[in-house]
């Protein structure tokens, strides 16, 4: 049986993976009518993602950064060999750039996300589709892996039809 900060712990990832999955594949339909609901599951994601961190902080390492670190370095090195918890400060950076990403959108305005750059959104989301790789896939077990590299699968493709699609859109009118 599972505990609570087990639970907690779990369900907000997964409810953070599942937000951006969808916000991503409406996007990448290129539905700027629904451009709204995107920023919004973008947004539950980015929260469920930070609530997931104090979740695990508190359940599994005491809020203690150093209990992390050695945690990611035990969970690199039982998979690639490598005694090394840098992990955790990119798990940091993707806190902190998707809290940035999610604020410029509302602050920039719904059509925000549209106007950006090509280059910026691919390398985004592309950073973020890797991360989510890794985290359901690289270092899951079991069933998980599966479950990831569907996910995974999804996410790739929605990066490619962002790609394909990468013509200007009329963004008045809505």
């Amino acid at each position: 049986m599972m505990s609570s900060g087990e639970l907690l712990t779990r369900s907000t990832i997964w409810i953070s993976v599942a937000a951006y999955v969808i916000g991503l594949v409406v996007f990448a339909l290129r539905r700027i009518d629904l451009d709204k609901w995107t920023r919004l599951l973008w947004t539950i994601g980015c929260i469920a993602l930070l609530a997931h961190f104090a979740s695990a902080f508190h359940f599994y390492h005491a809020w203690s950064h150093s209990s992390a670190y050695v945690e990611t370095a035990r969970q690199t090195n039982e998979v690639f060999g490598l005694n090394w918890g840098g992990g955790v400060f990119v798990n940091y950076a993707v806190a902190l750039l998707w809290t940035g990403d999610v604020a410029s959108w509302w602050l920039g305005g719904i059509d925000y996300y549209r106007r950006r750059p090509l280059w910026l959104t691919l390398i985004w989301h592309g950073f973020l589709i890797f991360i989510i790789f890794n985290g359901t896939v690289v270092f899951a077990h079991g069933s998980t892996r599966a479950i990831g590299l569907v996910i995974s699968l999804i996410l790739f493709l929605s990066w490619i039809f962002i790609f394909i699609r990468q013509r200007p859109l009329k963004l008045s009118g809505y």
